[in-house]
């Protein structure tokens, strides 16, 4: 019976990949890591992004089971990944993931992903060599070296500058770390008791970010929070109300959201949060006040500025170097980028649900969707030949 009741916990963010799209033609073409300069690249629910110090683009493409990859130029590449489930650790599309959801990239290169399905923590190599770095591929809260651990659906994922990694433990309402020689161990929270009167702060944490003081800001998904963890694993509510949702902005302590599933920090310590359900980001400033970054709060995909651009159901976010916010826009199978100052655009996906290579979009492309009469978002980026 605690079993059954942890796992409607968990079920509750992946419910929501799940809605129907804004595209209902579906392009189920699995291609594999060369680009095809004249196709339409295509995700299926993507659920996170990474960006590493090159500006390659990393998405953990949960429908798919796929991790993609898009360079600088636009173009989408398979990394790893068949695109059957399963949890095979081999070099680029030999290797398998079940229900991808979150990601994060060291310094070095090295890409981690939550695999959510198969309650693994993977690495890919800057090669695209997939290993298994934590967890037995069984339900459990273990502590222990690599394999010998285990977990309960990891969600979230983010990594420090002294390479520990952080895992949004949703299903054991956990924060994990996994430090140096692979040794996994509880950072933070209560382990899941499955009864109301569990004390843990955490309700189906779901994303996890660190910033440069080793501060973790947890997305506190059922409980419509943004928690902080202090490096000594001191537990405090940094903004919302529990249990309260909504979509006030404000002071922290008043701010309300409503189910926020990713949280991404930049190096000013402005913390942006993927508000979902209400189709929002959200920015919380050093000084604790949380404003709406972009997003009108309707479902849809409009590229504009702050308020007047759209997403649905927003997932995973990432933050370059230069304060560029990039959100896995997981219901309209986009990858969409906000500057600073509020600017949304697509940087790839066309909307259809699919998992196809190649550039952004070619003319010859789009003419032929617009002939097919499928609605293509007019503000995507066109790669022109």
């Amino acid at each position: 019976m605690l079993l059954l009741i942890a796992c409607f916990t968990t079920a509750c963010k992946k419910d929501i990949l799940r809605q129907n799209h804004f595209n209902t033609n579906p392009d189920t073409t699995k291609t594999d890591s060369i680009a095809a300069l004249d196709s339409l690249p295509s995700f299926n629910n993507p659920s996170g992004v990474a960006i590493d110090a090159s500006g390659n683009i990393y998405v953990a493409d949960y429908g798919n089971n796929l991790i993609r990859k898009i360079a600088p130029g636009g173009i989408v590449t398979t990394l790893a990944g068949s695109g059957n489930a399963g949890y095979i650790d081999g070099a680029g599309t030999l290797a398998s993931f079940t229900q991808p959801t979150g990601l994060a990239v060291d310094a070095s290169g090295n890409l981690f992903v939550a695999d959510a399905g198969d309650n693994l923590i993977r690495e890919i190599s800057p090669a695209g060599v997939v290993t298994t770095i934590a967890g037995s591929d069984t339900t459990g809260s273990v502590n222990g070296i690599g394999t010998a651990s285990s977990f309960f659906d990891p969600l979230g994922v983010s990594v420090d500058v002294h390479g520990n990694i952080y895992i949004a433990d949703a299903g054991n309402n956990l924060i994990r770390l996994i430090g140096q020689g692979g040794q996994v161990s509880t950072f933070a929270g209560t382990l899941n008791t499955g009864i109301s009167t569990n004390l843990s702060p955490f309700n189906n944490p779901s994303g996890v970010a660190v910033d440069g003081n080793g501060n973790v800001f947890v997305a506190n998904y059922l409980n419509s929070t943004i928690m902080k963890i202090t490096p000594s694993g001191v537990v405090s509510t940094y903004a919302g109300v529990d249990t309260v949702k909504g979509s006030n902005n404000g002071p922290a302590p008043s701010a309300t959201f409503y189910y926020p599933n990713s949280v991404a920090v930049d190096a000013a310590g402005n913390v942006y949060v993927s508000d979902g359900v209400n189709n929002l980001i959200r920015k919380i400033t050093p000084d604790g006040t949380v404003s709406t970054l972009a997003g009108s709060g309707l479902a849809g995909s409009a590229d504009s500025t702050g308020t007047k651009a759209s997403f649905n159901y927003p997932a995973g976010l990432a933050v370059d170097a230069a304060g560029n916010v990039y959100v896995a826009d997981s219901n309209n199978n986009l990858i969409r980028k906000i500057t600073p100052a509020g600017v949304v655009s697509t940087v790839a996906g066309s909307g259809l649900q699919g998992a196809t290579n190649g550039t952004a979009v070619a003319n010859k492309r789009r003419r032929m969707l617009l002939k097919n009469g499928v609605k293509i978002n007019s503000n995507i980026f066109y790669k022109h030949r």
